[in-house]
């Protein structure tokens, strides 16, 4: 999700446009060589260094980016494991976040071409044969996230039709196409309607998330605390469920446009600036997503937690139809909806402007001509279809993220930027870093417990 009030002019292009070239902001480029986020001698920044409300405003359109099914399935997959491994996972996640998506920003921020996305820079890195890979990687981690909002948006609904309004379940083909319909004409709207909707969403949704938190608190049962469980369990389950730890926490799909508008704004002091605001936005998510996973697996059993795995509802979906409380019944499904429809948006952006992208990559090497209106219809058509279809089906999302969307998001956030560290010279100052291996090691152990969970 983009920031909620940045106009269409704060970009250096326009979302339905990704794929042509884009034209530099001035005719003096930036030096890759100054491009360094550690660079304390680098040219003047455009605005101050100090915290402003700009700033608040990326922090919670990351935020909202992250907010979505993986936070709502997370109590499920993290919370059958026991409470101990859950702290260990609470410890652990934090520094991944910050240090993976800032890794990712330091890459964007690297190019020495004004306004250039993850795909331009990776071109300019490691040239058009990797470029095109990337930009094919970059589509197929951001599009399962895109299928699975489908599923879970319209497993909300339907439960909140049954369960809470006591009626019979619409034909899943027509709920499923209906709400999919409404969430992708958000986006056809244009920018300025999209930008007006999520800024609707993303604000009561931090505040309604803290409140169910605190709310469930006196259903905990503190059981759970002294049962420990043996070494081999404990690493296991730290270990199998780092992928969907590192889903539950992902924004890497706005943090291109992120890196662009601070470059932008910042010149060579991008890299520090994204830095402060990558760290706030870090620590905002572990305070309220743990303390909401906390709250949800207190107050459910493990037997509790299988049920709804089983059920493929989100945690708040179950919640609301197992408590006896209107306000879990009501606003359980309510938040859940928000947090999908919230997340929706910038995940369908980057799906869309990733096949943009290889779409006009391939006619450009064709020596064909790109026929943008073409193009656009192309996508809508086939976003719409593919969404649709993978609805009605309903498969488990839990199994969609852990085969589908966590090997490549591990390989691009944890990966690719730190073989980017030790290849670019523009990165060289953060080389020798304990940093590094530790989001090396986060980024192998995600992608090796995806391929064990697959063959076991």
């Amino acid at each position: 999700m983009l920031a909620p009030n940045l106009s269409r002019d704060s970009y250096p292009h326009d979302y339905r446009t990704y794929g042509a070239k884009v034209e530099p902001m001035s005719n003096e480029a930036i030096p890759s060589q100054t491009i360094e986020a550690s660079a304390s001698v680098a040219a003047p920044a455009t605005h101050s260094m100090k915290w402003s409300a700009q700033d608040t405003t990326w922090m919670l359109s990351l935020f909202g980016t992250a907010v979505g099914a993986g936070i709502l399935f997370l109590p499920i997959n993290a919370g059958m494991g026991g409470f101990w491994p859950l702290v260990v996972m609470a410890l652990l996640i934090g520094p991944m976040t910050y240090l993976a998506h800032r890794g990712l920003s330091r890459f964007v921020c690297s190019s020495s071409i004004a306004g250039s996305d993850i795909t331009q820079v990776v071109e300019e890195h490691f040239g058009k044969g990797a470029g095109k890979a990337i930009t094919v990687l970059y589509f197929f981690a951001i599009y399962p996230i895109v299928l699975i909002y489908g599923v879970g948006i319209t497993n909300v609904v339907d439960s909140f039709i049954v369960n809470q309004l006591g009626m019979e379940s619409l034909p899943r083909w027509l709920l499923s196409g209906v709400l999919i319909l409404g969430m992708m004409s958000v986006m056809v709207s244009g920018e300025k309607m999209m930008l007006k909707v999520t800024q609707f969403l993303v604000y009561p949704l931090v505040a309604i998330l803290a409140f169910m938190s605190l709310y469930l608190m006196p259903n905990w049962n503190l059981a759970a605390v002294t049962e420990v469980p043996s070494a081999g369990e404990f690493l296991g389950t730290i270990w199998l469920t780092i992928p969907v730890l590192i889903f539950a926490f992902n924004h890497s799909p706005a943090i291109s446009q992120f890196a662009v508008s601070l470059k932008r704004e910042h010149g060579a002091n991008a890299s520090r600036k994204a830095d402060i605001i990558l760290r706030n936005t870090a620590m905002m998510l572990v305070g309220f997503v743990m303390l909401f996973v906390f709250s949800c697996v207190l107050s459910l059993t493990p037997a509790q937690l299988a049920e709804a795995k089983s059920q493929n509802l989100p945690i708040l979906s179950y919640l609301a139809n197992v408590f006896d409380s209107g306000f879990v019944s009501y606003f359980g499904p309510f938040i859940a909806f928000v947090a999908i429809v919230s997340s929706f948006f910038g995940h369908y952006m980057g799906a869309s402007e990733g096949m943009r992208g290889l779409i006009v990559r391939q006619l450009e090497g064709q020596g064909k001509a790109v026929n943008e209106a073409k193009i656009n219809r192309f996508i809508l058509a086939f976003m719409f279809l593919t969404i649709w279809a993978v609805a009605v089906i309903n498969p488990s999302i839990l199994g969609m993220i852990e085969a589908l969307g966590g090997p490549i998001i591990a390989a691009i956030l944890y990966l690719m930027p730190m073989y980017a560290v030790y290849r670019v010279p523009a990165l060289k100052a953060y080389r020798g870093r304990i940093s590094n291996i530790f989001v090396i090691i986060a980024g192998v152990l995600s992608m090796t417990a995806i391929l064990y969970g697959l063959a076991a």
